[in-house]
């Protein structure tokens, strides 16, 4: 089964759909959360979510605080001031899709599915070592599929000795997965790995690989309504250079 996995969509209707059209065809997608916050098109960003068949998706942080389940005062100024204008703008039939969903880890097959990781759903970053190791004892399959962060990367965690390392996955290189992996696909819309293009993967439940793609899109477009949209200037500017 060809598995699309994304995150971090933060509402660039833009790259979501640059990244759907370079996947491809693929049996099934799933989501690891915040398809809001940041970007300029949740109402489309949702909305073009909802009609992907065989959709398995999780909500992240952003998504629990436009929805009011979380206080948007959890945030920083800058990333409150883009939900104040999500929660304001989102249709209620966007708004009812999003109450639908759960920020639970969920299990799919061998995968663990975390918007931010197996320990903390929605708030903890895994973005070293130590974080990553003692992370691996929250789950039980041989792979956990995480977000959050928007870097594309993998942990993996050595057997014999019980140390982990982090490796720096290349796009069109595929890995060959085996126990026990941490592996992120990267964002779709907020890259932050200095390369702008939109992040995901492809995961092969068969074959047991794991492909990161980047795709370029256009960036000015988006930079263009989220100024326009009165939103910081910042969610715009650090879009060119993926940071």
């Amino acid at each position: 089964m060809r598995v699309l996995v994304i995150s971090d969509i933060h509402a660039n209707y833009t790259s979501l759909k640059a990244v759907l059209n370079d996947a491809g065809q693929v049996d099934e997608t799933w989501c690891l959360g915040d398809l809001v916050g940041y970007g300029p098109d949740p109402n489309a960003t949702i909305e073009e979510i909802c009609d992907i068949p065989n959709l398995t998706c999780i909500l992240g942080n952003h998504d629990m605080a436009v929805i009011g389940k979380m206080p948007l005062e959890a945030f920083n100024g800058e990333a409150r001031r883009s939900l104040a204008y999500h929660e304001k703008v989102i249709s209620a039939s966007n708004m009812d899709f999003m109450h639908s969903l759960s920020a639970n880890v969920k299990v799919c097959g061998d995968a663990t599915l975390a918007h931010g990781s197996p320990r903390d759903p929605l708030w903890e970053y895994i973005l070293n070592a130590l974080t990553a190791r003692l992370n691996f004892d929250y789950f039980d399959t041989p792979w956990c599929f995480v977000g959050h962060s928007h870097i594309q990367c993998m942990f993996v965690l050595n057997d014999k000795n019980e140390r982990v390392t982090l490796d720096q996955t290349r796009p069109d290189s595929t890995v060959m997965l085996r126990s026990k992996l941490i592996l992120n696909p990267g964002s779709v819309g907020q890259p932050r790995d200095r390369d702008p293009r939109a992040a995901y993967a492809i995961y092969d439940t068969e074959a047991r690989t794991w492909t990161p793609r980047r795709v370029t899109y256009n960036i000015p477009e988006v930079q263009e309504r989220i100024r326009a949209a009165g939103l910081p200037e910042k969610h715009a500017a650090r879009l060119a250079e993926g940071w």
